[in-house]
């Protein structure tokens, strides 16, 4: 076990421009696509034959997402010879996460700290991922006197500060998050303050927010409220004492229309309760990309489509959002990649009703002779070469090979 430093290392700057200049030619080796930036070019559509294929104007990586794995490439090259760990995953893409542990970079736990965080040393490199990492797990790396290279994405930082002075002002944070979720347990970490004594409570939902709103009306049964949001608030959480002063906010990869009315309820409830809004205070705290994305989706589902691919990690929450808009337009499944459409009409994909992957028959792609008009979208951490694989797939299956549809 090795003893805590006395002398914490700051935290490093990996983004030298020598360095940088092959970590962009490494990854646009790995993620890049030039079928997919020749689809962009021409409006996101291609159509061979009696195959159409539909692309989203927004889709993909985000500056957030480039950013944190340029990073990451960049801690090897600057420490080629260092172990280098990360707190869980650098982004919810598989794809990604495989690249990263064949250049030896290993995943630390982040749902709870075990005796690998007492092995770390000072000579050792931990990288912060794109969702950031709980107060107590980014001190406890740096008693180790650890470098740290923080990926953190700018947008979730953002809602970091707005938490923190929510807590300084008395303030308790209402999230709106999945509770487990990295992101939101990096959020729910800030919400205590610097002095450790501000309060948060996590919803998910319309229904845990209209229970939320009923007691901040008209009061309830306290243990009733503890055990519904059970590990979802910060311990001490009274219903009674911290739902006077509220502050929105939220996990940056939620589905805006939610949040948005989320904030209309409990500002709504709020007001009945106090005859104003003074004691609540909302923020919109959507990260950019995310909106980004949701807003493209809902263009193009303007448009007729046979079915819908959304292609990202199972894990990603800002992906999950995209299925749920797109479910009750058109056909949808949610894949992984390219590998996930096995034959004509045979499609593995995520449901997220039942919560585990499945086999769906979709009888419209069978016929080669019957026109269909296939859409694609993907979450802020789908690469693009994933995007590519699949384009390639949806034609080849529809007997159109690769050289044509290049000339295409």
């Amino acid at each position: 076990m090795s003893a805590p430093s006395n002398a914490p290392k700051k935290r490093v700057n990996v983004r030298r421009p020598d360095v940088m200049e092959l970590v962009s030619a490494e990854v646009a080796k790995h993620f890049h696509s030039s079928i997919v930036e020749k689809l962009r070019d021409r409006g996101g559509k291609a159509t061979v034959g009696d195959t159409t294929l539909l692309l989203a104007e927004q889709f993909g990586f985000c500056y957030g997402v480039e950013r944190a794995i340029d990073l990451a490439y960049a801690s090897r090259r600057v420490f080629p010879d260092n172990r280098i760990f990360i707190i869980g995953e650098i982004i919810h893409n598989p794809d990604v996460n495989r690249h990263l542990r064949e250049m030896g970079i290993v995943s630390l736990p982040w749902k709870k700290m075990d005796a690998s965080y007492d092995q770390l040393t000072g000579d050792d490199v931990v990288i912060v991922p794109a969702f950031g990492a709980p107060t107590h797990f980014i001190d406890r790396v740096k008693q180790h006197g650890c470098y740290v290279v923080d990926t953190t994405c700018g947008d979730v930082m953002k809602v970091w500060r707005r938490v923190r002075d929510y807590a300084k002002n008395g303030v308790t944070s209402i999230i709106h998050g999945k509770s487990g979720h990295e992101e939101t347990r990096a959020t729910a970490s800030r919400a205590l303050g610097e002095a450790g004594d501000g309060h948060y409570l996590c919803v998910l939902t319309l229904a845990d927010t209209d229970y939320v709103c009923d007691y901040i009306r008209n009061g309830g049964d306290r243990e009733a409220f503890l055990k519904r949001f059970e590990k979802a608030h910060s311990a001490g959480f009274d219903p009674d004492k911290h739902l006077e002063k509220v502050g929105v906010a939220n996990q940056t990869t939620m589905l805006k229309s939610e949040t948005e009315e989320i904030q209309r309820r409990i500002r709504k409830a709020v007001e009945e309760r106090d005859g104003n809004a003074d004691k609540v205070q909302i923020f919109d705290t959507i990260c950019g990309a995310t909106q980004e994305r949701q807003d493209a989706l809902l263009g193009m589902l303007r448009d007729p489509m046979d079915l819908l691919l959304v292609v990202g990690g199972y894990n990603s929450s800002n992906t999950t959002h995209l299925v749920e808009m797109a479910e009750p337009n058109v056909p949808t499944f949610f894949i992984r990649g390219a590998s996930c459409l096995k034959s004509l009409g045979e499609i593995v994909h995520y449901d997220l009703h039942k919560g585990k992957e499945t086999t769906s028959n979709y009888a419209k792609l069978v016929s080669r002779d019957h026109p269909v008009t296939v859409g694609i979208t993907a979450g802020a951490s789908c690469p693009n070469n994933l995007i590519e694989e699949t384009i390639y797939k949806i034609f080849e299956l529809r007997g159109i090979d690769h050289d044509t549809l290049d000339a295409v």
